[in-house]
């Protein structure tokens, strides 16, 4: 190995930890953040507020008596809240401190104030990470906007020895004779549809108020789009805007034969040819098993590569409608902690492997790969590992968010706190769960194909 790969890898590397740290901090920040501005409005002091743990880099005191920090170890952090070690955040686990006999002073710490007050506390951590990772979908979504309608091009992409009559500007109003001016209908029809053995197609377009017939390229030619961090594409090395254009010498024309030929493949290498900077290359790859969720629940195992399809065009975009933007923003949320739930529930019954559940090494590659797709890829995985990280929270285990809150609901209904005995056990049971999953999930990072 030469010194340019071994600096080329160590670039990666260190590219990939930055954005990683990057992506776990904001994260955290924003839980613990909801844990102590939640618990200042309903009167419980924070004594500190710390982003990371072990040896403290900088801090600084507040008018309020909170002392920031940032600590070296930049994998987590807490709200230390008055009369208590880190009962919001439940990390650390350390014996509660006492408070004292004065009852104003008392009703400012955490034990001491009233349970309405510790439970929306302990649950406005999850609750700030759905929230932003809502902001994070509705302010992508309204930036990049939406493919207008209708359908119209705005650039045409460079495919291998394949000419268009189409232009920038046209108006798309129909494919092969049938009316398809919706950009979803479009994409949806080449998906499923095979292409003509040449990859041409006609298109009824619209230009500069004239009704024309032209030649155009395939709608969803073999062209990548974007690639799904650690998958085969990525081992294998293609790119974003790669075009396959044959697969084990077979002439690859549309994303759909592509698609075919990779799920029947069980798994045997597939000897690509890719058409890259207008250069072919050649590509070896193998196909992994992937537990895809389906519609009306459930999983569905696939033989799949890992790349999104691009299209022969890039459409025109127009604003989405705020209404719009904020309800799918508030679905994309609903739809992760579902997919999660459902995954988390496959794997424990055995439906799906449990090869499918990431831990930080898993996850700081995909940071890394997001990063380098560009700030807007890596913004939007963030998101997801918000709401991630929220739903992970909510468990009912001791140590966790979800664990106060059952033992809020306990005295709720029993009119008394757990004991301290019966806590320090469930919160020594909780903690070894979580680290139990934790060393079980850095297991399937090192050891899962």
């Amino acid at each position: 190995m030469d010194i340019a790969t071994l600096i080329g890898q160590f670039g990666g590397f260190f590219w990939m930890i930055i954005a990683f740290i990057v992506a776990l901090s904001v994260i955290v920040a924003i839980h613990e953040y909801g844990h102590y501005i939640v618990g200042r409005w309903t009167g419980i002091h924070a004594d500190i507020f710390s982003l990371g743990f072990g040896p403290v880099l900088y801090s600084r005191l507040d008018r309020r008596g909170t002392k920031w920090q940032i600590a070296a170890l930049p994998f987590g952090g807490y709200v230390k809240f008055a009369g208590d070690a880190n009962a919001a955040s439940g990390v650390d686990g350390q014996a509660m401190a006492e408070v004292a006999d004065d009852p104003v002073a008392r009703r400012a710490t955490m034990h001491g104030a009233p349970l309405w007050a510790r439970a929306v506390t302990v649950a406005a951590g999850p609750v700030f990470n759905f929230v932003f990772s809502i902001i994070i979908f509705f302010g992508v979504m309204v930036y990049a906007g939406q493919p207008s309608d209708p359908l119209t091009v705005a650039s045409l992409k460079a495919l291998p020895g394949q000419e268009t009559q189409l232009r920038e500007g046209d108006r798309i109003l129909g494919i092969e004779g049938q009316e398809y001016t919706f950009f979803e209908d479009a994409v949806s029809w080449a998906l499923t549809t095979p292409p003509p053995s040449d990859g041409i197609l006609n298109y009824d377009i619209e230009r500069d108020g004239e009704r024309l017939s032209v030649t155009g390229p395939f709608l969803a030619p073999a062209r990548i789009g974007n690639i799904v961090p650690q998958s085969a594409a990525s081992d294998a090395g293609l790119r974003r805007g790669d075009v396959i254009t044959h697969i084990n010498g077979d002439a690859i024309v549309a994303f759909l034969d592509m698609k075919n030929i990779v799920e029947s493949s069980n798994g045997a290498d597939l000897d690509l040819s890719v058409w890259r900077d207008e250069n072919v290359e050649q590509l070896v790859l193998t196909p992994k098993r992937v537990d895809e969720p389906v519609p009306g629940g459930g999983f569905s195992t696939q033989w799949r590569i890992g790349i999104m399809n691009g299209l022969a065009f890039e459409p025109a975009t127009e604003t989405v409608p705020v209404v719009t933007a904020l309800t799918r923003s508030v679905r994309q949320v609903g739809r992760i902690i579902e997919g999660s739930i459902s995954g988390l529930g496959h794997m424990i019954t055995g439906a799906i492997s449990t090869c499918n559940l990431s831990g930080p090494i898993g996850i700081a590659q995909t940071s890394g790969a997001m990063a380098s797709q560009g700030a807007q890829s890596f913004i939007w995985f963030i998101a997801v590992l918000s709401t991630a990280v929220g739903l992970l929270n909510l468990f009912p285990v001791p140590a966790l968010d979800g664990g106060h809150l059952v033992f809020y609901a306990y005295e709720a209904v029993t009119k008394r706190p757990p004991s301290d005995g019966a806590l320090r056990i469930l919160m020594g049971i909780g903690l070894a769960m979580v680290l139990t999953l934790m060393a079980f999930a850095l297991g399937n990072d090192l050891f899962c194909p």
